[in-house]
């Protein structure tokens, strides 16, 4: 008498059931993979923004313990140790990660955007002579004064080729009135950096 609880080939269903259930060899390797490229990341990271990426104690130590590490074969042990901890970690706590580590990439790119329109202003404001006027419509908190003296040495700096000290200062002038409110003092530095780092090599 055939056996109600088997299937046609001879196995419970329930055995298929658990079978289907289980992760794939490939699956298991790709988020393997994942975890320890996101460790990684936390590596590369600065201390000052590990500090605020929730974690297991013994994760931040390894990570700051790789960080010190200058030798190649050294180093790849210790991530490799990092990755084994990553893994360790549940779903809960990994999201956690990666949800504040998304949360600076949005930063960046939104930096990034706020970059190129100071960048712009200030040309405009260089080139076009009605263009002062128009900004401290939309911005009155401008000094409109101190905007026109550096845009006049801004010129003179340029025709001179002198060191582009008011050219830089149009931009700190420009950055702190079309920043928004919610800006951190880190990103804001880390623009004034890559605008500096962008006036170097032209």
């Amino acid at each position: 008498m055939p056996n109600s609880n088997r299937g046609s080939c001879g196995f419970r269903s329930s055995d298929l059931e658990e079978e289907y259930d289980r992760p794939s060899k490939s699956q298991l390797k790709r988020e393997m993979t994942a975890l320890q490229k996101l460790g990684e990341q936390l590596v590369n990271e600065s201390a000052d923004r590990l500090k605020r990426v929730p974690m297991p104690d013994k994760l931040r130590d390894a990570i700051m313990e790789c960080q010190k590490i200058r030798h190649n074969e050294g180093r790849r042990r210790q991530l490799q140790y990092v990755g084994k901890i990553m893994r360790s970690l549940d779903e809960d706590a990994v999201a956690q990660i990666n949800n504040t580590l998304d949360s600076w990439k949005g930063l960046l790119k939104a930096d990034t955007v706020l970059m190129h329109a100071i960048e712009n202003q200030r040309e405009k404001l260089l080139s076009d002579g009605s263009a002062l006027t128009e900004f401290v419509q939309r911005y009155p908190a401008a000094d409109i004064q101190q905007l026109r003296t550096l845009i006049r040495n801004a010129k003179k700096e340029a025709a001179e080729n002198k060191p582009p000290k008011s050219y830089r200062e149009i931009y700190r002038q420009l950055k702190q009135l079309m920043s928004p409110p919610s800006i951190s003092t880190e990103n804001s530095d880390e623009i004034d950096e890559s605008e500096e780092a962008d006036e170097e090599k032209s």
